[in-house]
């Protein structure tokens, strides 16, 4: 079913030619790092805008990108749709010109941001770092991986660390460790992957899949901080 509060677009950023949206939050100071934040295969709701607005009140300057233009559901298989109908060129191009948008504005410092994905954004913020190169200084991936096992990790230069559910059967520990392995082979980074005795989607309080676990998710919420703020700060 569609989400009838819809997505929680507030700001445009050029994109590959193109006007995207996306949701910005910015830090009570008003300065520090920038931080991009990609979807779950939900789309750009309250969850990922209320987790933008944690980051930005931790320090930090964060730009959530609405890869679905606008739609958003609490329905598995329309997930699935949407998630299936995004082309991951189009995806990596908003995902790029996110970066570019953070790092023009006044109050981002530094010239690299940090990624923080989820799900299908976990998957998509290790795409984003192995293209933007220099650009992306840290990128956590929660719960997700890039869909081709193959995947070439060689333009990653940023720091990784992965956070991953034991009882997640969407992504078994031998494809993390598997993931591990090829970046290893193809870049000086060395990443590091945390797994907890949780389910899939663990962070998500809006718990659309009943695997929300506060324990694990204040566990892994202060690991991410501290690596952030290592890389960024």
């Amino acid at each position: 079913m569609p989400d009838q509060r819809g997505s929680r677009q507030n700001t445009t950023f050029p994109s590959a030619g193109r006007t995207a949206h996306g949701y910005l939050a910015r830090p009570p100071q008003g300065v520090g790092p920038g931080l991009v934040v990609v979807q779950e295969w939900w789309g750009l709701t309250s969850h990922i805008a209320t987790m933008a607005d944690r980051f930005a009140a931790e320090g930090f300057t964060v730009l959530a990108p609405d890869l679905f233009g606008g739609e958003t559901t609490h329905d598995r298989a329309e997930a699935a749709r949407l998630k299936r109908d995004l082309p991951v060129e189009r995806a990596a191009e908003d995902l790029s010109g996110a970066v570019d948008h953070l790092l023009s504005l006044d109050g981002v410092v530094g010239d690299a941001v940090g990624v923080v994905g989820f799900c299908m954004g976990g998957g998509l913020a290790l795409l984003l770092a192995a293209r933007a190169g220099d650009r992306v200084a840290a990128v956590v991936p929660f719960y997700g991986l890039p869909p081709d096992p193959d995947f070439d990790y060689r333009g990653l230069t940023a720091h990784v660390l992965g956070h991953f559910g034991e009882l997640d059967g969407s992504i078994p520990e031998t494809a993390v460790d598997e993931a591990a392995i090829r970046i290893g082979e193809a870049t000086d980074v060395r990443p590091e992957f945390h797994f907890y005795p949780a389910g899939h989607a663990f962070m998500n309080d809006e718990d659309l899949l009943g695997t929300h676990d506060p324990l694990q998710a204040r566990t892994a919420w202060r690991r991410t901080l501290s690596f952030l703020w290592g890389h960024l700060g």
